[in-house]
């Protein structure tokens, strides 16, 4: 199950652009085939997303889907830098349970 950690830098001012975005194409990425977690959290000068995908086809129609397009496009002018997008994979280690994202 594909975990993506995204981390979008926002230009100074325009973090609340970028989180309401979010909040306008998060319902339709939740509603998307495979969608187990789509979370945003924010900083200062980041907006984070937190995913997880019940397959890599899952995660493939997400990423060529017209949610991510239109979010993207949305979004463009208010980046500082170019989104730091990873793949990732639970390591176990530690407590059972609190090491991993529950669907991982």
């Amino acid at each position: 199950m594909p975990v993506v950690v995204a981390t979008i830098r926002t230009k100074p001012g325009r973090r609340e652009d970028v989180l309401a975005a979010f909040r306008r194409h998060t319902p339709a990425v939740h509603a998307e085939p495979g969608c187990l977690l789509y979370a945003v959290h924010a900083g200062e000068d980041r907006v984070t997303v937190i995913e997880n995908w019940a397959d890599q086809a899952s995660l493939d129609a997400h990423s060529a889907g017209p949610a991510l397009a239109a979010l993207g496009a949305e979004i463009a002018e208010a980046l500082a830098a170019p989104l730091d997008v990873a793949v990732v994979e639970p390591v176990p280690s530690g407590e059972l349970g609190k090491d991993r994202l529950p669907n991982t």
